[in-house]
């Protein structure tokens, strides 16, 4: 891959028509510059074809980085950014698989410490399913003082329990549940919910699915296709993966609002996060499906 540097995300689209033809394609939108390596690395490691780094134009990248990653420069803070960029990306790249994240978050799924993630998604295409319903883990550093804004890779803890599912009300069908559809709690978004605004309180994203045109990314990580919206097929269950991240620690941490009121995240249900698929499998916080 050649060192270029691209301008714009219209930019990349317009001049990297072959790096959009091969998937699974991995976007990592950057929002501050906590762990943005470690987020890259992650996922080249997992195999994904190209890695697409939308990031402020005033960070920098080391160089190994720069010749292995598509760098676009990108303005997170703006309003409604993240549909903006995957919805373009979308139309630039229909039939290929995507998953998405932002930086200082880390995506596992089943046995992703053997299996490329080119054959867990080859796996779930056979499944026919064109989307993966994927669940954000909540990451933090057990020690607030040493790591005050939260982050540690070396000290992360996540929470062993405390995740429920509710249904999820269809408001075009007098309120009833969405079929095979639920929405997903916990973390610290549940155990701090005083300091999340209730439409960002919900830990499920569909993070890993497959372009197709006129598909479209909504505000609430949700898609207009509504099959894709669903935690599994109807006749049997199907691979879910996790986003362990820290961003709800982070900010929660930078808030002016939270900042002072959190001395720590550590409870009677923390354990160190050891970094590997099996902890998550043996937590309940992903199903291997039928994919053994």
């Amino acid at each position: 891959m050649d060192n270029l540097r691209y301008t714009s995300l219209s930019h990349f689209v317009t001049t990297q028509k072959a790096a959009l033809a091969k998937g699974p394609i991995a976007i990592v939108l950057v929002e501050d510059d906590v762990e943005v390596d470690t987020t890259l690395r992650h996922h080249l490691q997992l195999g994904f074809a190209h890695v697409l780094v939308l990031m402020p134009a005033v960070f920098d990248l080391p160089r190994d980085l720069q010749e292995t990653v598509h760098r676009i420069d990108f303005d997170l803070s703006q309003q409604d950014a993240t549909q903006t960029a995957i919805n373009t990306i979308i139309d630039a790249a229909p039939g290929q698989w995507i998953f998405y994240c932002y930086n200082a978050e880390f995506l596992f799924y089943p046995f992703c410490e053997t299996r490329a993630v080119t054959e867990m998604l080859a796996f779930h295409t056979e499944e026919r399913r064109d989307s993966m319903l994927t669940y954000i883990i909540d990451l933090y550093a057990d020690d607030l003082d040493v790591n005050y804004d939260a982050v540690s890779l070396e000290r992360a803890h996540l929470d062993r329990s405390g995740y429920y599912a509710l249904a999820r009300p269809d408001p075009e069908n007098h309120g009833h549940p969405k079929e095979r559809q639920l929405d997903f709690y916990g973390g610290l978004r549940w155990r701090y919910e005083e300091h999340v605004p209730s439409s960002r309180r919900k830990i499920d994203r569909i993070a890993i699915f497959r372009a197709t045109t006129g598909l479209k990314l909504r505000e609430d990580h949700t898609f207009t296709n509504e099959e894709y919206n669903t935690y599994s097929c109807a006749w049997h269950h199907n691979l879910t993966a996790t986003i362990c991240s820290f961003r709800t620690a982070k900010a929660l941490k930078s808030n002016p609002g939270s900042r002072y009121e959190i001395e720590t995240f550590k409870w009677h249900n923390s354990a160190p996060f050891e970094w590997h698929s099996r902890q998550l499998l043996d937590l309940g916080l992903m199903e291997p499906g039928q994919w053994f």
